[in-house]
């Protein structure tokens, strides 16, 4: 058993699959002489040498498809973005390119990238590095998407994504790179199962990354109430537990879907209609879903707040539904 930062937990994985394949590779932004932007690669140039470990021009669009070029070519490389808003300069190389190289070469080539990226709000970073975008490559079929929300989860997925032959991307939430836990199995953890982070019988949320945590927060409001949520953490977006979150909607009879994302054209309408159209005669009442209003991130700290979603919204979207 060991305790560390989702930071730790990622450079740890990282470090377990290169020692063991030489074809595992790590290139970006200030990856190697800096350690990356949150340090999650510090150490690494020193103990893995500037051919396995390099910084680039500030071109996502260059490096990322340098990096699906040496996939299909026989390495497993691992490109990081400073943040997810960079998603808007490569998405060709992924979207026309990682995703879709499998598929038309009938198989007979593999595309083990995985790229990497800081996401979501918090930190005031304003409008252009405070997004969250998984829903625009969850839309995207070729590529897998992953969002842990803890250090043990962080570790077992990275793990699987880089073994992964498939592309996948990396999401990780900036306000958790500092979130510290215990690390208790330095296994892969399978692309495609949720967890149950806490147990309930009268109403299900469903989320996923930091938005964990606020569930769990209108949870414990809750069940001073006498209403026991269960909240269901989905770690990967695609393959998606669909498995897990009938098993709880037919248990719990009501759902409240959150993100962090613009709630319009989000991943969490992909959820609720999801829910909505195989679930239904297990539902009680409509499925709730609750994401981050329709504007710009904010920089100011107080209209950062104001912004996200929070758990007071479960709360009331519960006390709707009872």
């Amino acid at each position: 058993m060991s305790r560390m930062s989702c930071s730790e937990a990622l450079g740890e994985a990282m470090k377990i699959r290169m020692r063991q394949d030489p074809r595992v590779m790590i290139f970006g932004e200030d990856v190697a002489d800096m350690g990356g932007t949150y340090g999650v690669t510090r150490g690494f140039l020193e103990e893995f040498g500037p051919e396995r470990v390099r910084d680039t021009p500030i071109s996502e669009s260059g490096f990322v498809g340098a990096a699906v070029g040496a996939a299909a070519t026989g390495l497993r490389p691992i490109a990081e973005l400073m943040m997810c808003d960079f998603l808007t300069v490569c998405m060709d190389p992924l979207v026309n390119q990682a995703a879709k190289m499998r598929y038309m070469f009938g198989g007979n080539i593999s595309v083990p990238v995985v790229v990497r990226m800081a996401a979501g709000i918090g930190s005031g970073g304003a409008a252009q590095h405070s997004q969250s975008l998984e829903a625009w490559v969850t839309h995207v079929p070729g590529l897998k998407v992953v969002y842990p929300s803890n250090p043990q989860d962080s570790l077992g997925l990275l793990l699987s994504a880089i073994d992964d032959d498939n592309p996948v991307i990396f999401f990780e939430h900036k306000q958790l790179y500092a979130k510290k836990g215990e690390v208790t199995s330095f296994d892969p953890i399978p692309l495609g199962k949720g967890r149950v982070d806490r147990e309930g019988r009268d109403v299900s949320i469903i989320t996923y990354a930091k938005q964990v945590y606020t569930a769990q927060e209108a949870a414990e409001t809750l069940a001073r109430e006498g209403i026991e949520a269960e909240i269901i953490d989905l770690r990967s977006l695609y393959p998606l537990d669909q498995e897990l979150i009938a098993r709880t909607v037919s248990k719990t009879h009501r759902a409240v879907v959150i993100t962090e994302e613009n709630r319009r054209g989000g991943f969490g309408g992909e959820l609720s209609a999801m829910i909505a159209e195989e679930l239904f005669d297990e539902l009680d009442a409509p499925v709730a879903r609750i994401g981050a209003l329709n504007t710009p991130a904010p920089y100011a700290p107080r209209q950062e707040q104001y912004y996200l979603p929070n758990a007071e919204d479960i709360v009331n979207a519960v006390r709707g539904m009872l």
